[in-house]
């Protein structure tokens, strides 16, 4: 069996959730990284015996809107995929659903999938430290369960349930824009890494508040610290969330046959 993670993971959360549930397996693993722009995406192919994971953060209840187009290229040629939503204690409301759309859409044969808690990557007080070896143990028993299940190919998946709605809901704009501070030396390496392309070298400090999807990508990649959001609009929206992400939520394994949390 060869294994293929299909990751978009800006701050490195979801590819934690990602890496534990792959290292169960002991098999060798080849990654294809969703945020690179640059990738040729209609040239990657799959055969009927691989599996591929997919895995992407929630973005206000959807599949982060480059995600889901890069993953429309993809030919999975009907191999079996298990696919991932990683969200930060709040709720990931469609994402699973419209990510086994797309998944399916791209001849994926979709056996198993998977919701997990990882640190927010905006407001950090929320799901720290997470996943923890709590979450780790748990996702180590989904994957062996979720192996159990590759064994048999042929069996028919159409109804295997999980939560959603169609129409999705609304995508929502990036809203909080990162902006580079005094500290910047325009190295040049968040233009390199954003995803969406939204910052120009020619102009290194601003992000293009259209392009921007607010995955904080260039904070994290930052080696001087030098890009930042906005304080304020960052503590009201912990606020606002507070009650929502304040209780600790579990990873689900949703499978043929059974829901297990």
């Amino acid at each position: 069996m060869k294994v293929t993670q299909i990751v978009f993971s800006p701050t490195g959360g979801t590819q934690q959730v990602l890496d534990t549930i792959t290292s169960t397996w002991e098999n060798q693993v080849r990654k294809i990284d969703l945020t690179d722009a640059g990738n040729e995406y209609s040239a990657l192919n799959f055969s009927q015996d691989d599996i591929a994971v997919i895995a992407v953060p929630s973005y206000g209840g959807r599949v982060p809107a480059p995600a889901a187009e890069r993953l429309t290229k993809i030919n999975g040629n009907h191999a079996q995929c298990v696919i991932v939503c990683v969200y930060g204690n709040r709720a990931y409301e469609d994402t699973l659903l419209e990510l086994r759309d797309i998944a399916e859409q791209s001849n994926f044969n979709v056996i198993a999938a998977i919701s997990a808690i990882a640190e927010h990557s905006i407001m950090h007080q929320y799901a720290t430290g997470r996943p923890d070896q709590k979450d780790r143990d748990q996702l180590r028993r989904f994957a062996e369960q979720i192996l159990e299940k590759t064994e048999f190919c042929n069996e028919d998946m159409s109804e295997f349930q999980i939560p959603g709605n169609r129409p999705y809901r609304k995508a929502g704009g990036g809203g909080l824009v990162p902006k580079a501070t005094d500290k910047c030396v325009r190295c040049g390496l968040c233009a390199e890494k954003c995803p969406t392309q939204a910052i120009s070298r020619d102009h290194i400090k601003y992000a293009d508040s259209k392009k921007c999807i607010s995955c904080m990508r260039c904070v994290v990649q930052c080696p001087q610290s030098a890009r930042k959001v906005n304080g304020a609009m960052v503590s009201a929206a912990a606020l606002a969330l507070r009650k929502a992400c304040s209780e600790r939520k579990d990873n689900e394994l949703y499978i043929v046959g059974k829901t297990v949390q």
